[in-house]
């Protein structure tokens, strides 16, 4: 599986990987002020953005290995690593197999109770429904503030407060990407995400959480720092699942921060 990339900037290297969604563009909100201090490596997993599906079952761990394939076959190892949602799940995978250097995993996936995963699995999934029967109108239902309210709510602490040009792209790649569905069985069905003992991951892990995220509710941190421990938490204030739409400028310093200068 070879991924489709873009790569922006100069300094030391930054993978970032993203959730369900539209792919590499998932990070456009920020990657331009990232790409002023990192060579930024952004990719689409398998079925997302321009990279085909897996011929194979779609797993967590699949998509896991085709990430670390692609460090491997880049001659990227020890690069630092960020992900968000799914991204953020895959990312500390790769941690915890001890690929890549630095990790920043953002409102990461599978660390949610039994009940949890069902809720999550109960009402992400007629959302992706009600987008893929409204996508002709996508882009005025998300033009203005009600619209975005709507169909946003669940995603984002202030759908109102985002701009069409932000959210557009992901919610539209709901629709239009062919392994959304699979992806999202995987993440329901599949193992919860396995921890690394203190000592074992290869740089430092940071996790960052939404305070209003109704995806990976916030309570899902505590699991994920426990099954982490070397893991410093960080909490982003009036934010969602994706702080890369509710609290950019603060996403962007904390990536910054917490990952390996040039």
């Amino acid at each position: 599986m070879t991924l489709n990339y873009v790569r922006f900037g100069h300094g030391s290297p930054l993978l970032l990987v993203h959730g369900l969604g539209v792919g590499w563009r998932s990070w456009s909100p920020i990657i331009d002020e990232l790409a002023e201090h990192r060579d930024v490596i952004a990719v689409d997993l398998p079925g997302f953005g321009d990279t085909p599906p897996l011929t194979g079952e779609v797993s967590i761990a699949a998509l896991a290995d085709s990430v670390a394939d692609f460090i491997r076959e880049h001659d990227l190892g020890g690069i630092s690593t960020v992900g968000q949602s799914m991204g953020g799940r895959i990312v500390l995978e790769l941690a915890r197999r001890g690929v890549g250097g630095d990790t920043v995993a953002l409102d990461p996936g599978g660390f949610w109770s039994d009940r949890e995963r069902a809720v999550f699995g109960a009402t992400l999934r007629p959302s992706i429904a009600l987008v893929n029967i409204l996508r002709r109108f996508l882009p005025a239902l998300l033009g203005n503030p009600a619209g975005r309210t709507l169909l946003l709510a669940q995603l984002s602490a202030r759908p109102w407060a985002l701009s069409r040009d932000t959210v557009l792209p992901d919610v539209r790649g709901l629709a239009d990407s062919p392994s959304t569905g699979a992806a999202l069985n995987a993440l329901i069905h599949g193992p919860k995400q396995e921890g690394a003992p203190s000592g074992t991951v290869p740089g430092r892990v940071t996790i960052g959480w939404g305070r209003r995220d109704l995806v990976t509710v916030p309570r899902q941190a505590t699991r994920a720092s426990e099954l982490f421990p070397d893991a410093v938490l960080h909490w982003f204030e009036r934010c969602g699942h994706f702080p890369q739409w509710d609290a950019p400028r603060e996403a962007t310093r904390l990536i910054l921060d917490r990952t390996e200068r040039g």
